[in-house]
């Protein structure tokens, strides 16, 4: 997949395709490429960058398509083994509209000039099957863009205003939003963790509809007014790579990281737990000979550890069970956030995993205008694949070696990703420890800051 929307698009009530195994490229699903944006702001694919005075093509070897050169990015999707797996992908160019309200209550586009523009990148990766990861690659985008458009005239102000409409009801008004030391990126924090929370409704509306399960992870960067915001529900992970740091700019969401709040919760509703389980964490799964015995437990409001006294009780299947990258919640899921698993239940059983689960993501901010950018300063965004058999450290060793003995070819950053393919894979110079191969669907996108930071006016 390349710069543009090249992914299948469908439509409400339509069903989804049943899920298919990994295996050798399949063959070509009819994809049509959806309205990214609204009017003539979308953004172009292939077919029809050039004739954009802006633009010209570039060749990327990952997929043989052409990239608008403002794209200034390189994806592979999948492991380049299919188009129609569990790991989807979006990208394209955000163009927010700012919009009055006019006499007749309709809403009014102002001139083109007044468009806030920027990028967004996704990854969405799937469990359950590939409806849940195809629904937010076609779906978050365009809730992002109504999210943003609501709260536009606030990112463009100096400062936020109270009211969006200039009124200042009450004197204090200004002075409580200084106070608060809300600022425009707070408005694209709010957006973005609202355009996830859409997203979700949406999909658990159409999987109900079209009788189907499933749910993914999602990674989301989008570049806007100088700034990248990147999103995270999941277990994928981006990190900033430059010259002389490595920048984790997201934070896996596990069983295990969110333990107290998963805890918290089947503390609050019991009810939740329907008597199958114990929300008390105990370093390993207690058997009738521990019955009697004093052993080492946590609870939602420790961080430490003590001795209880083990009873019958506690013998129930543990809530979250299992270490690491093993551990599993109500001993099903391996992520607690994510879009989807609406119907998702423990086997057997008819409790819910949904209460357990966030569709709101972390998101972290990285200032690029504050950056001295160098042609080499990339993002790296990846699924869990990746990151199962390589470090963050090996990672940026990859893209460190690689990049500055090519930095005259204008396919790089494409290569680069291939090469971090590889290093999953077992081929080429792999720095995987001896028989460490990765038999995840693996996604990356490179992301070059230094195109971002010379787009960074905005408007």
């Amino acid at each position: 997949m390349s710069a543009g929307w090249f992914r299948r698009r469908f439509l409400p009530g339509e069903p989804l395709p049943a899920p298919r195994p990994p295996g050798p490229r399949a063959s070509p699903v009819p994809y049509r490429r959806p309205r990214f944006l609204r009017g003539s702001s979308s953004s172009p694919g292939a077919a029809d960058a050039s004739h954009r005075p802006d633009s010209r093509p570039v060749r990327s070897p990952a997929r043989g398509r052409t990239l608008p050169w403002n794209a200034g990015y390189a994806e592979i999707i999948n492991a380049e083994k299919s188009e129609f797996n569990e790991d989807q992908a979006a990208c394209g160019k955000l163009c927010i509209r700012r919009c009055e309200f006019g006499a007749e209550e309709e809403w009014l586009t102002l001139c083109p000039e007044e468009f806030l523009t920027g990028h967004y990148w996704a990854l969405f990766d799937g469990h359950g099957g590939p409806a849940a990861a195809i629904l937010a690659a076609n779906t978050l985008h365009s809730c992002l863009r109504r999210q943003l458009e609501a709260v536009v005239e606030g990112l463009v102000a100096t400062q936020p205003p109270m009211h969006l409409n200039g009124r200042c009801i009450c004197p204090s008004d200004p002075q409580f939003v200084e106070e608060k030391g809300i600022r425009a990126e707070d408005l694209v924090i709010g957006a973005l963790e609202s355009a996830f929370q859409e997203c979700d409704e949406v999909i658990g509306r159409e999987l109900e509809a079209s009788g189907q399960v499933g749910g993914c992870t999602a990674l989301v960067a989008v570049s806007l007014q100088g700034k990248l915001y990147v999103a995270n529900a999941g277990d994928s992970r981006a990190i900033l790579v430059r010259r002389d740091e490595i920048r984790p700019l997201s934070f896996e969401f596990t069983p295990e990281t969110e333990r107290q709040r998963i805890q918290q919760l089947a503390f609050v509703y019991p009810e939740l737990l329907a008597g199958e389980f114990t929300r008390l964490e105990f370093p390993r799964r207690l058997k009738g000979d521990d019955l009697g015995q004093k052993v080492l437990f946590r609870d939602h409001h420790m961080s430490g550890w003590s001795y209880k006294r083990v009873d019958k009780s506690d013998l129930k299947y543990p809530l979250i069970h299992g270490q690491g990258r093993q551990a599993r919640l109500l001993g099903t899921l391996a992520v607690s956030r994510g879009l989807g698993d609406h119907q998702l239940r423990v086997l057997d059983t008819n409790i819910q995993l949904k209460p357990f689960l966030l569709s709101v993501p972390q998101v972290t901010v990285l200032d690029v205008d504050q950056l001295e950018l160098q042609e080499d300063d990339v993002v790296v965004m990846a699924t869990d694949g990746l990151w199962d058999v390589l470090s963050n450290e090996q990672v940026a060793w990859l893209v460190r070696s690689f990049l500055p003995g090519n930095q005259k070819d204008p396919h790089r950053f494409s290569k680069l990703a291939q090469m971090l393919i590889h290093s999953t894979q077992g081929k080429e110079d792999s720095l995987t420890e001896e028989g460490q191969v990765s038999y995840d669907d693996v996604s990356v996108f490179v992301i070059p800051l230094h195109s971002q930071g010379q787009e960074s006016s905005g408007h």
